[in-house]
């Protein structure tokens, strides 16, 4: 959940730094004098740091994926691209912008990408959901285990329990005879468990930074990030770790005291 919360705030933070400008083709008006037009009316906004235009052979490249290298793109009506990057902590007038923008190029679009970031934000809510669901059933599922293991253990020392209840023992010293094997299994699952996600994130991290720079690297970094946690996570697995452990304790102790009451 923390890895796709930081990915999606990065790629978030990067995509609300820059401002996408389309200017098409249009009957009657030069394309390339409309958007040299719309380079400077971009570059004499406020709030804009950079403004970048594509040309034609940038454009095309952009278009080979789909439609593959050696097109020539002469008879096809491509726009004009040009991404403005703004200055940070700034907030252009959007409105204001592509007011100017259309002034000198009529045909020209302004995306600040909005639109793209709230259905962005959305999915990492609902991915961070289901995440958190998830972790709710596995805690659900574990005090369901350890119930029943700590209700096996009872049931097969149970002569013992009654031995010691016979010659004065009270609850309290019974429980925790018990209490302490499974808090101890729970200290050891959750650090098996966390070494085991701590070492994967770190070779993963490591087999990213291999790849880095190669076009297999660079699509994946883009699509999934570089599976690179902050300190914040690893103290979160660590945090798990103990979590599992307490919760371990506190399922064994409640079932430990109810079986004790059924004995007696």
């Amino acid at each position: 959940m923390l890895l796709v919360s930081a990915s999606a705030a990065e790629w978030q933070s990067e995509v609300a730094s820059e401002i996408t400008i389309q200017v098409r083709p249009q009957t009657g008006r030069d394309l390339d004098r409309d958007a040299a037009a719309a380079t400077e009316a971009l570059r004499a906004q406020a709030g804009i740091i950079e403004v970048r235009p594509f040309s034609k052979d940038e454009s095309a490249k952009l278009l080979e994926p789909w439609l593959g290298t050696g097109l020539s793109i002469e008879q096809l009506p491509v726009p004009r691209v040009i991404i403005a990057r703004v200055q940070p902590g700034a907030t252009p007038d959007l409105a204001a912008l592509r007011g100017r923008v259309m002034q000198v190029a009529p045909s020209a679009s302004v995306d600040d990408h909005r639109a793209w970031i709230e259905r962005m934000r959305s999915m990492t809510g609902a991915t961070v959901f289901a995440g958190i669901g998830i972790l709710a059933l596995v805690i659900v599922a574990t005090i369901i285990s350890v119930s029943f293991a700590t209700r096996g253990a009872m049931a097969a020392n149970r002569p013992i329990v009654e031995v010691l209840h016979f010659v004065g023992a009270g609850d309290t010293y019974i429980a925790n005879r018990f209490l302490r094997h499974f808090l101890r299994l729970g200290l050891e699952g959750g650090l098996i468990g966390g070494g085991v996600a701590m070492l994967g994130f770190g070779f993963s991290e490591s087999i990213a930074s291999w790849f880095s720079g190669t076009p297999v690297g660079d699509q994946f970094a883009a699509l999934l990030g570089t599976f690179s946690l902050r300190p914040s996570g690893y103290l979160a697995l660590a945090a798990q770790a103990v979590l599992i452990a307490a919760i371990t304790a506190w399922a064994s102790r409640r079932t430990l005291f109810a079986t004790l009451d059924d004995i007696e």
